[in-house]
């Protein structure tokens, strides 16, 4: 099993970096840092808090002016790239916060996040005077940096995963869509795709706005139509039919529905947690022009309080002829991830084609087999 993520900030890691800061600041004490980073109860600490800890701790080492302490850390951030040195703009968001280091505290974040990235400490700046920052947003959205234009998009996403919402944004995504159009066709793909996520998260409480914006935005630039099109993956999945006609796919007409006939079947019926199933379906396409199609399955996942809720897996997206006779088989595994916990009980699994339910079958899950040994 891979090690979890909070164990790269561990006692190798810390007397290292502990031994950066010494070489430019000869006050620093390497063993009682590492010591009084590491106290109990270090080993509980998830990656967040210990990450919180080593900048708690660092900054009770370092001198108490907050200048003269990034002074120090710029002398060694050069030798300091990679996601565990997070702990930069982390400082920066835990000792800079007052009015009177905001400049400062910019300066700080713009440097830090070309190393590892400032996405999350900035939001707290964000929180306090969002129209300041914003401002600011608007001119790193024109840094010659891919690390900062960004950070311009990431750090102002009012579903950042990781991060702190942002409730003013989710009600009003206004002040964030000025810097989104100044990134709407940047060359670098880092870029794009925080704009696309960016997007899909206005898209959650606006949909509206990413519809008026894919529509103005669609057809402009290479750059911009794969931001459009992965920013409306979440309205492409609900079947919005304002966004399904934007992008193509075939509508259902009257007295003619697009799919004429299909089958679902899964094998085995009944299997455990942790086994896997063979989804394995057939359709007809109406008779007619060329249409474009999106053939998904979703399954009804039964929760714990036995609940269900509906995830949807991507078959296939294409441009098919009328009265195409399509099949294909996925491979499902049903075991636990972090990010899903499967529960045993009946299941429904549906295949959706262009958002609309064509067919459908069910399995039964059982618990996995638990062995007791008796002495």
């Amino acid at each position: 099993m891979a090690e979890p993520l909070k164990a790269m900030y561990n006692k190798e890691f810390l007397h290292s970096f502990g031994m950066k800061i010494h070489t430019v600041y000869g006050s620093f004490e390497v063993e009682r840092f590492v010591a009084a980073a590491m106290k109990e109860p270090w080993e509980e600490l998830e990656l967040k808090a210990r990450m919180r800890r080593i900048t708690e701790t660092l900054g009770s080492f370092l001198p108490p002016a907050y200048e003269e302490a990034l002074r120090i850390l710029y002398a060694i951030d050069k030798d300091c790239v990679g996601f565990p040195y997070l702990i930069f703009p982390d400082f920066v968001e835990v000792y800079g916060g007052s009015g009177e280091h905001w400049e400062l505290s910019m300066e700080a974040l713009e440097r830090f996040t070309e190393k590892s990235s400032a996405e999350f400490a900035i939001r707290p700046f964000l929180l306090r005077d969002p129209q300041a920052v914003m401002a600011r947003m608007l001119l790193w959205a024109e840094h010659p940096s891919e690390h900062v234009r960004r950070l311009a998009s990431e750090g102002s996403r009012p579903r950042l995963p990781w991060g702190q919402a942002l409730p003013m944004f989710k009600h009003d995504p206004s002040p964030v869509l000025p810097v989104l159009e100044k990134l709407k066709a940047d060359p670098s793909r880092y870029v794009r795709k925080s704009v696309a996520n960016h997007l899909n998260d206005i898209a959650k409480d606006h949909p509206d706005i990413v519809i008026a914006t894919a529509r103005r935005w669609k057809g402009g630039n290479e750059n911009t139509d794969w931001i459009v099109r992965h920013g409306c993956r979440s309205l492409i999945r609900k079947a919005d039919p304002q966004i399904m006609e934007l992008f193509g796919y075939a509508p259902e007409e009257s007295g003619a529905p697009l799919v004429s006939a299909a089958v679902l079947a899964a094998q085995p019926a009944v299997l455990r947690i942790g086994d896997s199933c063979e989804l394995q379906y057939t359709l007809t396409i109406r008779e007619g022009e060329p249409v474009r199609i999106r053939i998904e399955y979703g399954i009804d996942f039964v929760k714990a309080a036995g609940k269900t809720s509906r995830k949807l897996f991507l078959l296939s997206d294409k441009t098919v002829s009328g009265g195409s006779r399509l099949s294909g088989t996925r491979t499902h595994r049903w075991a636990d991830l972090t990010t899903r916990r499967h529960y045993p009980g009946g299941h429904q699994i549906t295949l959706l084609v262009n958002g609309r339910e064509a067919a459908s079958t069910s399995l039964l899950l059982e618990g996995q087999d638990v062995t007791v040994n008796i002495q």
